[in-house]
């Protein structure tokens, strides 16, 4: 497809946490495609990102799970509708069109033609930190890649992971059978990860597939255009140098708003004003659900964003279509069970 030619859709949906795929639920039922776009490279958002192993309390009907127990969950029960899926990316401008739709661009040259378009984007786009080193983003892309959703290019390479989570300590043991070699290195020998995951470390360490760096990035060393090493501080104030032909960095992730504040949207205080009827906003076509949204009696919980992004659905189904069905049950309504593939198509 050319680049200057968008792509048509009927809806768009911008965050992919929870809330995000509570929405492209809610829109499959009402028989509407969706396209989910985030900026990080994987489903979750901030539920995966920062309470992946931590118990949640409050979802209905389940009486705890996990952050990413509850994301795959929902990726269960969104995979009847088969969304498609734009990670890694982050929509830079959105504008309202002549014809009515709204054309949506992102980071990575995507353009879509939507005819309407939910922002579950929490409390803005949650995108990696960048690592503060002279020299070092030249090779961002490259050498040098930011919670990467794959690992294909740790193989046969020297690698290093730069992070102390759970995320980079699973990224490790996960490199250790492809790479040549691996290094996690982080500020100190302690580790914020799953007891499962630290007893994996433990015993490759043991077995000398990954070797463990404490220490601070002081420079890069650099040749021929390539990334060829870390200069580092030792926790006794050394220098030392780390050879690399990749470097993984998981040095966390913060919520930006970003182009979000130049598209025309009503704000407060850095929040979306919608009409808590239809969870519209004051462009039409562009509803806001979840924690970027604001309204008097605001909670930021989840099971508040299910009930925006339901209304929400119910909303654009009418503006797309012109007009209100009968209100149907997924426990006796054959057209919902079609969708949800519990029946055969007809």
């Amino acid at each position: 497809m050319s680049s200057a030619t968008p792509q048509s859709v009927d809806a768009v949906v911008i965050g992919a946490g929870p809330v995000g795929l509570w929405q492209v639920f809610q829109l499959g039922l009402q028989g509407i495609a969706a396209h989910l776009i985030d900026a990080l490279p994987h489903v979750g958002g901030q539920c995966a990102e920062l309470y992946g192993d931590k118990p949640i309390y409050d979802i209905p009907g389940i009486a705890v799970c996990s952050g990413l127990e509850l994301v795959e969950r929902l990726q269960r029960q969104i995979a009847p509708f088969a969304p498609t899926l734009h990670l890694g990316q982050q929509v830079s401008a959105l504008a309202a069109q002549d014809d009515g739709r709204l054309l949506l661009t992102t980071s990575a040259g995507l353009r879509l033609a939507a005819r309407s378009v939910f922002i579950a984007a929490g409390v803005g786009a949650f995108v990696p930190r960048a690592l503060k080193v002279e020299g070092l983003a030249a090779f961002d892309g490259s050498q040098l890649l930011y919670h990467p959703a794959r690992l294909d290019a740790a193989a046969g390479r020297r690698v290093v992971v730069h992070g102390g989570d759970a995320a980079a300590v699973q990224a490790a043991i996960d490199c250790a059978p492809l790479a040549a070699s691996v290094a996690l290195l982080y500020r100190r020998d302690a580790f914020d990860a799953p007891a499962e995951a630290l007893e994996q470390l433990q015993a490759l360490r043991a077995a000398g597939r990954i070797h463990v760096a404490t220490g601070q990035i002081t420079g890069v060393q650099a040749g021929g255009g390539r990334l060829q090493g870390l200069q580092l501080l030792n926790p006794q104030g050394e220098p030392e140098t780390l050879a690399l032909d990749l470097l993984l960095a998981y040095p966390g992730i913060s919520p930006r708003l970003g182009p979000m504040a130049d598209w025309g949207l009503a704000m407060q205080r850095k929040q979306i004003a919608v009409d808590t009827a239809t969870f519209a906003t004051s462009v039409p076509g562009v509803y806001a659900v979840g924690d970027i949204n604001s309204y008097p009696g605001k909670r930021r919980l989840i099971v508040c964003g299910f009930h925006e992004a339901t209304l929400a659905a119910f909303a654009a189904a009418q503006a797309l279509t012109g007009h209100s069905g009968p209100l149907e049950y997924t426990t006796s309504s054959e057209r919902l069970q079609r969708r949800l593939g519990v029946l055969p198509a007809a």
